[in-house]
């Protein structure tokens, strides 16, 4: 049997096991291939999480506490099969500091969130206050506070009354990727919120296409009497998966990430990740902006090489060669 731990480190593998379980149990049974597509790791990495569930059980550690394995199943067929497993069935609890935790960071989803996102948010807040007992009276005596910049108030003002009134608006927009300013003037769509930051949804007549604006990058905004292009008349984007959605046309770039870098395929979409025999990982991804795969490679020094485009691979090779030239 391998010792080679499961992608992501112990706790990513704790976490999959928690769920791989369960999983299991309401199918009966599934093949190797099937789990293994369906948690986004290798069919080598559920079998060794399979290993791993054979130590599993209720205090007492006798063999009729433990998890039990189909292994003719699993070795004959391919196919897994659990058994004595019904506990780890039941819902987990949370401890008090986690409840405590959960209701506060409700109070505040509540306090600055959307009208239409309050009333369920305050559905699941009143659940977990009374399950939570104890745990949210201490969460109630904290101080919630929804900060909000006076500048960005008022640009948020602005940008309502474009919405509402369908009219255009020239914008003075800082890139802090690419370390400029521009002008441009947009047909707002929306003003939408995502993981903590305000962006006008809009059309954006200087690029030709629809763009998302962080609202703090926006230095102004004027309001014109010109009025709205057809484009205006999209429906809002939806941001509860957050920010970068890559597009199919998007180029297909791979990367070799070292176990020190799975992160990677955690924070960003990716595609496809293939594990390695060294433990590495091979990820496919869409890039929109080739640069930011540049930059990415770039801050992961020597725990990522693009595998290809060649192109995009040299282009990370001439950017450390600027970068190192500097220090001679």
């Amino acid at each position: 049997m391998s010792s080679r731990p499961s992608p992501g480190g112990s706790r990513t593998q704790v976490n999959r096991l928690l769920a791989l379980v369960p999983y299991l149990q309401a199918r009966g049974e599934v093949s190797v291939q099937e789990a293994a597509r369906e948690f986004g790791v290798t069919p080598g990495t559920i079998r060794r999480d399979i290993n791993v569930l054979l130590f599993c059980g209720l205090p007492g550690l006798g063999m009729g506490d433990l998890i039990d394995v189909d292994f003719d199943a699993l070795e004959g067929e391919g196919v897994i099969r659990l058994s004595n497993a019904d506990f780890l069935a039941r819902p987990l609890r949370l401890d008090s500091t986690e409840a405590a935790a959960l209701v506060v960071g409700l109070r505040a989803l509540l306090e600055g969130g959307r009208e239409a996102e309050r009333e369920v948010v305050a559905r699941a807040l009143r659940k977990i206050e009374e399950a939570a007992g104890e745990a949210a009276g201490v969460a109630a005596q904290v101080d919630i506070r929804v900060a909000e910049d006076p500048d960005e108030q008022a640009l948020g003002s602005v940008l309502g009354r474009a919405v509402a009134g369908r009219r255009q608006v020239r914008l003075t927009h800082r890139s802090p990727t690419r370390d400029e300013v521009t002008v441009r003037v947009v047909d707002p769509i929306a003003i939408t919120t995502s993981e903590g930051h305000s962006y006008l949804d809009a059309w954006c007549h200087l690029v030709e296409d629809r763009r998302l604006f962080r609202l703090d990058r926006v230095a102004d905004a004027e309001l014109l009497d010109t009025p709205v292009t057809e484009h205006a008349s999209a429906e809002p984007l939806d941001l509860s998966e957050g920010i970068y959605r890559p597009s199919p046309d998007d180029l297909l770039a791979r990367l070799r990430v070292a176990p020190q870098a799975r992160w990677v395929t955690e924070y960003f979409p990716v595609e496809e990740v293939a594990e390695e025999p060294d433990g590495s990982l091979l990820v496919s991804l869409r890039v929109g902006n080739p640069a930011w795969l540049v930059r990415l490679a770039l801050r992961l020094g020597g725990h990522a090489v693009v595998v290809e485009p060649e192109e995009l691979a040299e282009a990370v090779r001439r950017s450390a060669e600027e970068a190192l030239s500097n220090y001679g």
